[in-house]
């Protein structure tokens, strides 16, 4: 029994097409590589809790705005923040600013200012020792933050309810300008 000529070849160029099409476009338009699956871009994997407000220990100011704090969730938050659950206001982790310029208003917390910037991320990496984050802001553009954790000062922080001692310090990137050695203290919060 005699074979077609070229068969394998037809073929292979038939698997090698139905491979191509299950890749999709890379950013801009024509093939590539594959993008990263959107699970990777959320990554939560600390052993011990780190939910609460970090707060600067000094001022740190990029232009008129100053950084409030640096929120971590619970991790429930993170898994469902994770699992597609999300609102436009809210993530179980933020980094919040205020506009130092804006008029003040009375809260149950004093004076401050009336102008804020909640940056939500497009993408975060945290654990018991790192605190990576990425977003975008109308008032700040691309944002970032990366921290390294003081388990040590953390634990000491939480028994305490708060404590005045350094726990993260990390970079801040904001509004096109970078602020090193931002240091960040922990606060329970409400």
């Amino acid at each position: 029994m005699s074979r077609a000529p070229g068969l394998p070849v037809l073929v292979l160029a038939g698997l090698l097409a139905l491979a191509a099409c299950d890749r999709p476009a890379a950013p801009g338009g024509g093939g590539g590589e594959r993008a990263p699956a959107a699970a990777t871009a959320f990554r939560y994997d600390a052993t011990s809790d780190l939910s609460g407000y970090y707060m600067p220990v000094g001022e740190v100011t990029i232009g008129k705005w100053r950084l409030k704090d640096v929120f971590l969730g619970q991790q429930s938050e993170f898994d469902g923040w994770s699992a597609g659950s999300r609102t436009g206001t809210y993530a179980p982790v933020m980094v919040e600013f205020e506009d130092k310029t804006s008029a003040l208003v009375q809260t149950e917390m004093g004076e401050t200012p009336s102008g804020k910037a909640r940056v939500l991320p497009s993408r975060y990496v945290i654990d018991d020792r790192t605190v990576r984050f990425e977003g975008q802001s109308p008032e700040l553009g691309r944002v970032t933050f990366e921290g390294r954790l003081d388990a040590g000062a953390l634990a000491t922080a939480r028994r305490n309810l708060g404590d005045e001692g350094v726990v993260l310090t990390g970079t801040l990137s904001a509004g096109g300008q970078t602020v090193r050695d931002v240091k960040l203290r922990w606060w329970m919060g409400d």
